[in-house]
């Protein structure tokens, strides 16, 4: 029998701090509440918001990690948080910086 996959974990405090610090100064926010940062994007129009969902999309299956999001035509609000370890992680961060470099 082979052991389910791995919980991810959530980040512990000091990791938290030091890999959200960059992204917070990107205009990500911690969502009050919940264990997960958000930020909204806006775009010219609807086709580079969606140019930008399917960069995301196809990121966030690649790493089998799926941000919460919610789209009206230029705009784009992104919720990460890891269901698995109910919180923050490594995932979350690393899609985050992904995104950004995605949205410029």
């Amino acid at each position: 029998m082979t052991d389910p996959a791995p919980k991810r974990l959530k980040l512990e405090e000091e990791e938290r701090n030091a890999m959200l610090s960059p992204l917070l100064k990107f205009g990500w926010t911690e969502v009050e509440g919940r264990d997960a940062i958000y930020k909204e994007f806006i775009f010219k129009d609807f086709n580079q918001a969606f140019g930008f969902m399917t960069r995301v999309g196809l990121q966030a299956e690649k790493m089998d990690h799926h941000p919460e999001w919610f789209n009206v035509y230029n705009k784009v609000q992104i919720t990460l948080s890891t269901h698995d370890c109910g919180g923050l992680s490594e995932k979350d961060v690393k899609l985050a910086n992904f995104i950004e470099t995605v949205a410029k």
